[in-house]
């Protein structure tokens, strides 16, 4: 089977799309822009060495992004700034796809192949792992993380009766005392140049809110943020999410909308307004906004913090796979 190099995420880019959407495990982390803007940003020591399968009918069956640093080879992307990755392969073309993979690797030196961030029904776990042990090779799955999301209904009110009694009750009460203890408000940006002249304001209040997130939020990956933030505006993908009480921000959250669904990739809050809930409240309103625009589907993505269950979040767990030559 033929397979074609992928050494830009420029040329292609309208068949990377297609596959992508047609794909079961379509996801903006996926997209070439996405990636692209990792890429730009760590990707320095990295050889790109991906390979897309074309379709007889035109466009792509399968695209495999990978690349290769020293003896190891994985997918574009780190957990870090990916909630998800995986190969984009059209339905019906799996056996295929991953006999090719297999084929490819075979003619490649290296030591590993680590595949970061499966969700638990990926067509790779599915396949992969047999497949590649019956070619003789090591392989180790790996529990990573979990990752929560949401089906959306049609309004509100629906969306509250898919949540428990408790839960439901504590979002109407934490409601109720916002309204009556505070003047607040929320809003939402969303043009390029909007989103670019709030990020100063959300990586404040995501610095302050907790210690991890201070650690977690080094230059380089600001600037990551930024250059995202900037890239997925253009394509009217930046949903950022402000929280005033009395004319202060109080919480911020920054989401993507992609497909049907709605991404909340990270948030901060002001510890100091902590009695007031304010940062689920305004993931409450992400997701308001959300069935509001006809969404179908909210997607807190990894991490076990508890607020996404009390918001109706359902556990997945991410894997990863790591391939080792016997």
């Amino acid at each position: 089977m033929s397979v074609n190099p992928v050494t830009s995420f420029q040329d292609g880019r309208e068949e990377w799309e297609s596959v992508l959407r047609g794909s079961p495990v379509s996801s903006i982390f996926l997209s070439p822009q996405w990636q692209e803007v990792w890429w730009e940003n760590f990707g320095g020591g990295r050889e790109m060495t991906g390979f897309s399968i074309p379709a007889a009918g035109g466009g792509l069956d399968a695209l495999a992004s990978l690349s290769r640093s020293g003896g190891s080879i994985g997918f574009v992307g780190a957990p870090d700034t990916f909630d998800y990755n995986d190969f984009l392969v059209r339905p019906g073309f799996e056996e295929a796809f991953y006999r090719t993979l297999l084929d490819v690797l075979g003619g490649w030196e290296w030591d590993s192949v680590r595949l970061d961030s499966l969700i638990e029904d990926s067509p790779t776990l599915a396949h992969l792992p047999d497949m590649a042990r019956g070619r003789g090779y090591a392989v180790e799955v790996e529990y990573e993380d979990v990752t929560s999301g949401v089906a959306l209904p049609g309004d509100w009110e629906q969306y509250l009766g898919l949540l428990s009694k408790k839960d439901r009750h504590e979002l109407r009460r934490k409601l109720r005392r916002l309204d009556t203890q505070t003047e607040w408000s929320w809003y939402c940006l969303r043009s390029p140049g909007e989103v670019m002249e709030g990020l100063d304001g959300f990586f404040a209040l995501m610095r302050m809110s907790r210690a991890d997130k201070e650690e977690y939020m080094t230059p380089e990956r600001e600037g990551f943020f930024r250059a995202l933030a900037g890239r997925m505006a253009e394509l009217d993908q930046v949903r950022l999410f402000f929280m005033e009480i009395d004319g202060t921000r109080a919480a911020a959250s920054l989401c993507f909308d992609y497909g049907a669904a709605r991404l909340l990739y990270n948030s901060g809050y002001d510890p100091g307004l902590s009695y007031y809930s304010v940062g689920l409240l305004l993931h409450a309103m992400c997701v308001r906004d959300a069935i509001e625009q006809g969404l179908g589907y909210f997607d807190f993505l990894r991490g076990p913090e508890p607020y996404k269950a009390h918001l109706g979040g359902r556990q997945k767990s991410l894997y990863r796979m790591v391939v080792k030559r016997s």
